[in-house]
């Protein structure tokens, strides 16, 4: 009856916790959920053992906060106090997911409520957070190593939990700069490295072993694009991670901006009902959102899929703790102000039931209280170290050696296995008419020792899932390539049924996995990075689709692959493919930008790499991936180089070279050079057209291959020989005040001969990285190379005078 019904329906759907789950297009879901739901099962009772320990968390969450506001008055710590029950949530998450078999747990969260998480779910002692406070941070070793540090709320750590029945999970929690949910994909990223089991050539992805919990804040959940970003990936067979545990701390505001500015959504969390069904939970009711929890976890393992927990609660503090947020919002901080403490509330209902007495409560806080202050007192007792002030030089050039530690050479008959695998086909398969001419041809290409770009690549992946070590390449159309060129996944043709040759080489073979990803740049480099940085034996690549494109993850190049060594100790070997050349295609498909990766250099964070041939290509793929130490590769690659005719290479090449930092030749004698030319990458093919053409044969030309680590030696050598030579010249196809000129001028003009000038020749200075016009490009670029070869004014494309510098007698 209506009688019966309606005090059931109130219970469930009035209370603290609401639903909304009618979004969901899945029917299945959508009535697994009504059915839990209304039975009620998560919302059962706590045993009075799980409120002491509910009631004890809160205390040590509150107590922690309290001294540390008190202690270190209006230092930034971005306190939790508000939200206090996202440390007991978090612990039920990890307690579930420990009982479903997760053996690991990643997390990724911005600064506030950071080091109650690091303390009370990480197990990061408080003597530790209580001396970086202090100013105790170990300045000696981050001025020796070049390291920057960072400050204590964007640093990661990984910690030991021990559930509720014993087990044993380890946690980490990813550092996370302050860009908020930038760290999104990373944590991704990171569980789909560790869920993966790379022992065969079929990897398997056992989703049960890792559990991603996300934790957002409101503002940053609606109005950062890379949540969409990543939500878009949970799905996707390259990218999904079994569910994503999101738990959103709603302050009911972002830094001083209201919801009313801060979207247009009704809800912070609405943009979530692309893929996951969203529970809302009172912040100020502990026990129910312990039993949200039960919930959520539950779906998580029926559908490995996301769910989204928001805990509508707020903000005790301003953004952080020397803010006045009374300024804006001056009625909802008296309220706030006058607001009981999470756990001031849940004794209050505790004591109302008589399950505690008052003061077992108020003795375990100032129990916890003590023992904080003899902590403190204990860290001050320390002596403080006396900062250094100067910090030493680090050379940027590549140490004798170094990027030569391990043969990347590969015998003849391990490439020809390579081939024979290529060619390869299932029984029955129907390769396209057109395509299946174009790949026949590979091995005639190979016999004749004209190995093109496509080809060598292949090569190079081959050779290494032979040796074991797994490969993998994402981006968008990777798996055909951008033009048409790599055919890493063949179609049938009758079927559209994929195949892979890479990844059917051999039994024993590692792993190749190719990805063709969502049209995204934020959150799949983010993706590759964090998979790269738990994966240190994968050769990990992603792939903008021209390599511009790549500032579209201008976040996570600045913030992670240039700098979180440097900041958190946190390595990577990702490695970022950038088609890049000037082919007057327009100011979007011309530059991959390298200018910028130049000036993140340092302390040889990154390696920046412009190779000219198949073969180059070829040894540095696998130097990078087995290279020590590990850092991001950023790697410049052709787009009409990939069929020039003469951007070829021999087998010899690749069986027994090895990448060069840079090239000679083919040369003038250093006698009858009077000019010395170094280029890098497509240009030097227009270079070396136009010297045949003119029948130039007093011009020497090297090729710069590697920018950073900067390969100095190398250059000085070509300089000392040819000493007799005047006129040093730099050319490049991008503008003055983009390429590489601005890294190399004064570097190059430390390493000139007293007599020697260096002169840029170059398009001029612009806002933009090249013309809209095909004429216009075309006549800029027979302008420069006329002028880098002759020396002669330029015409139509030439707008800048050549600079001159000359070396200084000091």
């Amino acid at each position: 009856t209506m009688a019966d019904i309606l005090p059931k329906l109130r219970e469930t759907y009035c209370g603290t916790i609401a639903y909304e789950i009618e979004h969901i297009a899945s029917h299945e879901q959508r009535m697994w959920l009504r059915e839990v739901i209304e039975a009620g099962k998560h919302r059962t009772p706590l045993s009075a053992e799980e409120q002491r320990g509910l009631l004890q968390v809160l205390t040590r969450v509150e107590g922690l906060e309290t001294f540390l506001h008190r202690t270190y008055l209006g230092q930034k710590r971005f306190s939790i106090e508000g939200l206090d029950v996202l440390v007991p949530m978090l612990r039920k998450t990890i307690d579930m997911a420990a009982e479903q078999g997760a053996k690991d747990v990643v997390m990724g969260m911005a600064h506030r409520g950071r080091l109650n998480v690091l303390a009370h779910i990480l197990g990061i002692p408080y003597r530790q957070i209580i001396k970086e406070f202090e100013g105790g941070i170990d300045v000696d070793t981050m001025l020796t190593t070049g390291r920057t540090g960072d400050v204590k709320y964007h640093h990661g750590a990984t910690g030991d939990y021990t559930t509720s029945s014993g087990k044993v999970v380890e946690v980490s929690l990813m550092p996370n700069p302050s860009h908020l949910e930038a760290v999104n994909p990373v944590v991704e990223g990171v569980a789909r490295a560790e869920q993966t089991d790379r022992t065969g050539k079929d990897a398997k992805l056992d989703q049960t072993v890792v559990v991603p919990i996300l934790i957002h804040g409101d503002a940053a959940f609606a109005g950062q694009g890379v949540v969409a970003e990543t939500f878009n990936l949970s799905q996707l067979s390259g990218y999904r991670t079994g569910g994503t545990v999101h738990i959103v701390v709603n302050n009911q505001i972002g830094f001083t901006t209201g919801p009313r500015d801060a979207r247009s959504s009704t809800y912070a969390t609405d943009l979530a009902k692309m893929v996951a069904p969203i529970f809302h939970v009172n912040g100020d009711q502990p026990e129910d959102a312990v039993r949200v929890i039960r919930l959520a976890l539950a779906y998580r393992q029926r559908f490995k899929r996301d769910v989204v927990v928001d805990v509508v609660c707020y903000r005790r503090w301003g953004h952080n703790e020397a803010d006045d947020p009374s300024y804006t919002h001056p009625i909802l901080y008296a309220k706030i102000k006058a607001h009981r403490s999470v756990r001031k509330l849940y004794t209050e209902q505790l004591l109302r039931r008589g399950d505690i007495d008052p003061d077992t409560a108020e003795l375990a806080l100032q129990d916890f209280r003590e023992r904080l202050e003899s902590v403190h007192e204990d860290v001050r007792q320390l002596e403080p170290k006396q900062v250094k002030v100067e910090l030493p030089e680090v050379s940027d050039e590549v140490q004798p050696g170094t990027d030569r530690a391990r043969r990347t050479a590969v015998e003849r008959e391990v490439l020809e296995r390579v081939l024979d695998g290529l060619e390869r086909r299932p029984e029955g398969f129907r390769t396209h008419p057109k395509l299946d001419k174009q790949l026949a041809g590979r091995r005639e290409r190979f016999e004749q020792g004209r190995i093109d770009w496509a080809l060598a690549e292949a090569l190079g992946f081959g050779s290494l899932v032979l040796e074991g070590r797994p490969v993998r390449l994402s981006g968008e159309d990777s798996g055909r390539g951008t033009f048409s060129q790599r055919h890493a996944v063949l179609y049938d043709y009758l079927t559209a049924a994929p195949f892979a040759p890479l990844a059917h080489l051999a039994p024993d073979q590692a792993p190749f996995y190719v990805y063709d990803s969502l049209l995204s740049e934020f959150a799949v480099l983010g993706f590759e990075y964090g998979y790269s940085v738990d994966d240190p034996e994968a050769l990990v690549l992603w792939e903008a689709q021209f390599g511009d494109f790549v500032n579209g993850a201008q976040v996570i190049i600045d913030q992670f692959i240039s700098s979180a060594d440097a900041k958190w100790g946190q390595r990577s070997g990702v490695t970022l493919l950038l088609p890049h050349g000037y082919e007057g295609q327009g100011p979007d498909h011309s530059s991959a930008r390298f200018e910028r990766f130049l000036q993140l250099a340092a302390h040889g964070n990154i390696r920046v790499v412009y190779p000219s041939t198949p073969a180059q290509y070829f040894h540095v793929l696998r130097r990078q991936a087995v290279l020590e130490p590990r850092e991001p590769l950023i790697l410049l690659t052709p787009k009409s180089l990939l069929r020039h005719k003469d951007c070829v290479s021999t087998v010899e090449e690749l069986a027994s070279g090895e990448f060069q930092e840079l090239i000679e030749g083919p040369d003038a004698s250093a006698d009858a050079a009077r000019r010395l030319v170094f280029c890098s990458g497509k240009v030097y093919y227009d270079l070396l057209a136009r010297r045949q053409e003119a029948g130039i044969d007093d011009v020497a030309i090297a090729r710069l291959e590697q920018f950073y680590p900067y390969p100095g030696e190398r250059i000085r050598a070509v300089l000392s020989r040819h000493s007799a030579v005047r006129d040093v010249v730099w050319v490049q196809e991008e503008p003055k005040n983009m390429g590489a000129w601005s890294f190399l001028s004064h570097r190059m003009r430390q390493d000139l001969g007293d007599d020697q000038t260096l002169q840029f020749v170059g398009r001029s200075r612009s806002a933009s990285p090249a013309t809209g016009s095909h004429q216009r490009h075309v006549a800029e670029q027979e302008a420069l190379v006329r002028e880098a070869l002759e020396g002669k004014p330029a015409g139509v494309g030439r707008s800048a005078m050549p600079t001159r510098v000359r070396r200084s007698a000091s």
